[in-house]
């Protein structure tokens, strides 16, 4: 019995999960030669696209040696899948939760709705709630000055309290944009950066509100299904019927590949133009006082020697763009929150991920050539971190387990 069966029998997997992977052959061909695909994105061997697959190889070894709890990590260069990696005994078709990464996809509805000519960056979203729930109007009354901009930004000037463990903005919560509505304001809009969870609610609600329907359904409808994806969920429906526009949304990490991709390729899916190009550049270039962050996006946060943006979640969440390599890089992870927002252990690891392991990979070039002995290497290899278990770097919470 090979290695590989052994592993996977002794973590209670099964022999058949080895053709679970990609590389069922080295050039990732599927029965009568056409080229095999993940869910339509293709697959390609990384050396026929010029990136070392021995770096992600040792990628991979070094998640194992450490046990570090990742769940899945995915590469696609020049709009191929070369590298997409299970551990815990997982496959495709389990969808994670995104924590923050749902910010991402509120600035993306947002970008289609001023694509439509329903919003703009500068609209003030209080006189538009106002509006529709007449009971907040004296709450709002003082945000008038505070534009979608400054939300997205995570520049209102707001101010709120979390209490961990049980408060109000998120699960159970009757009524999720009254809380958010009441929080007071701190300073002038767009001059103070506050990565607070009161904005997107703000943001969500205001989707919902141009949109004509609550914004799980619009992004079903506007982003989600025109991408292909089938398998997403967004949790935590309030007592009005509203999810927060912040948290709560799960996804497949092949479709936030395809998320990646979407950006990469300026707002365009299969020539289709989703989100307008203009948009994309807007929000992944730093507006507001932060020199890191757009609208509900992180840029240069990961790679500082080329451009590069991401959507980042906690606990280890990750959509991340790099254009100079045509490339995105998908993570879902359950690693220490230790610290602070710009330096967590979680990011911290990720970003030596990126930039020891994958980065130099990508950059490979014409020094790599595909080969059998390769894509054997990288076929034990992610059948081995398939078979592996990885120790949570946090406490578990009830919406952390992986699901199909």
């Amino acid at each position: 019995m090979s290695l590989i069966a052994t592993a996977l029998i002794a973590a209670g997997g099964a022999l058949h999960a080895i053709a679970a992977t990609p590389y069922a052959t080295p050039y990732a061909t599927a029965p009568g030669g056409k080229p095999a695909t993940a869910d339509g994105i293709p697959l390609a061997q990384p050396e026929a696209l010029g990136v070392d697959s021995t770096r992600l190889v040792a990628l991979s070894e070094w998640i194992r040696r450490d046990q570090l709890d990742v769940r899945s990590l995915l590469i696609v260069k020049d709009g191929k899948l070369v590298f997409e990696r299970y551990g815990d005994g997982l496959a495709r078709d389990y969808h994670h939760e995104l924590y923050s990464v749902t910010k991402f996809i509120s600035a993306l509805l947002v970008g289609t709705l001023v694509g439509d000519g329903k919003l703009a960056a500068t609209d003030a979203p209080a006189s538009r709630l106002a509006a529709t729930r007449p009971d907040l109007a004296p709450a709002l009354a003082d945000k008038q000055q505070i534009q979608l901009r400054h939300l997205m930004s995570m520049s209102s000037g707001l101010s709120y309290r979390l209490v961990e463990g049980t408060d109000t903005l998120y699960y159970g919560v009757p009524d999720r944009l009254k809380v958010a509505a009441a929080a007071s304001v701190r300073t002038t809009p767009g001059t103070e950066f506050d990565y607070i969870d009161v904005n997107p609610i703000l943001v969500g609600a205001t989707i919902g509100e141009a949109a004509g329907m609550p914004e799980q359904q619009y992004a079903a409808q506007r982003l989600f299904r025109p991408l292909g994806m089938s398998h997403f969920r967004w949790d935590g429906v309030d007592g009005k019927g509203a999810v927060s526009g912040g948290w709560g949304l799960r996804l497949r990490a092949i479709d936030m590949a395809r998320l990646g991709m979407l950006m990469l390729d300026q707002g365009r899916w299969h020539g289709q133009q989703i989100v307008p190009a203009a948009w994309i550049a807007q929000m992944t270039t730093p507006s507001g006082p932060a020199r890191d962050y757009g609208y509900y996006c992180w840029v240069n946060n990961i790679v500082k020697s080329e451009r590069e943006f991401s959507a980042m979640g906690y606990k280890g969440q990750f959509i991340t763009v790099l254009p100079a390599q045509n490339a995105v890089i998908v993570m879902n992870s359950i690693m220490s929150t230790e610290g602070g927002l710009r330096d967590a252990k979680y990011l911290d690891l990720y970003r030596r991920m990126v930039n020891d392991y994958v980065l130099p990979a990508l950059q490979a070039g014409h020094t790599v050539k595909p080969d059998a002995s390769r894509a054997a290497a990288l076929r034990k290899e992610l059948a081995l971190a398939r078979a592996s278990r990885g120790v949570p770097g946090t406490q578990l919470a009830f919406n952390d387990k992986p699901e199909q």
